[in-house]
């Protein structure tokens, strides 16, 4: 059978370590397409169309408003944001694993849309005070963002029940290998809702 199109979402907190277990998912996974998002504000240096974000100018995203082609989007400082459905749409018929790295609310939105090929899982790592040295150890962020990551933590923890799946990271190759199964779960899981299709291929119809 043809691999069918699926919806893989990663959502849990900041420096749970989702980028680096998507490495490892890539080096498994063929044929799947990394979500991003859609802006009309320009290009900055070093960033790419198609890689960084998909460009668009302010009239093409305010008809695609119209036509409902967002799955969520928002104005910042005078430029759109948003979830494109049409590269998202495109990937699905031809058979790419979608994967999101969303946040608890981007979740409940895409669920809503696109329930049926949606397999999700909640990263995590084993406590919040791990979280906290996490963070910390990455100097990238100023104490007041680490607050807030933390403060964020404690809210979408909250959520986890809501994903199919949860995903302790406290051993980066057992998190891999949990994450890996599950996405291919997703491809099989998808096929499962074209029951019809199914039924009467078996009859031999």
């Amino acid at each position: 059978m043809d691999k069918k199109g699926a919806i893989l979402i990663l959502s849990g907190p900041s420096g749970c370590g989702k980028s680096t277990l998507l490495k490892k998912v890539y080096e498994q996974i063929d044929d799947y397409y990394f979500s991003i998002s859609t802006t009309t504000r320009d290009p900055r240096e070093g960033e790419k169309n198609g890689v960084d974000y998909f460009f668009v100018k302010k009239e093409e995203f305010e008809e695609d408003i119209k036509n409902g082609q967002f799955l969520e989007w928002a104005e910042v400082h005078g430029n759109y944001y948003g979830t494109s459905l049409k590269p998202i749409k495109k990937a699905l018929v031809e058979g790419k694993l979608v994967i999101f790295d969303i946040d608890v609310q981007g979740h409940e939105i895409v669920r809503k849309k696109l329930d049926n090929v949606v397999t999700s899982v909640f990263i995590t790592t084993p406590s919040l005070d791990e979280l906290e040295a996490r963070l910390k150890n990455r100097n990238t962020d100023s104490s007041t963002v680490i607050a807030r990551r933390i403060e964020n933590a404690k809210h979408e923890i909250k959520s986890f029940q809501k994903y199919d799946y949860f995903i302790e990271n406290d051993n980066l190759e057992k998190a891999s290998s949990e994450l890996i199964s599950i996405a291919k779960i997703a491809r099989i899981k998808s096929k499962l809702f074209e029951k019809e299709e199914l039924i009467k291929n078996w009859l031999g119809y």
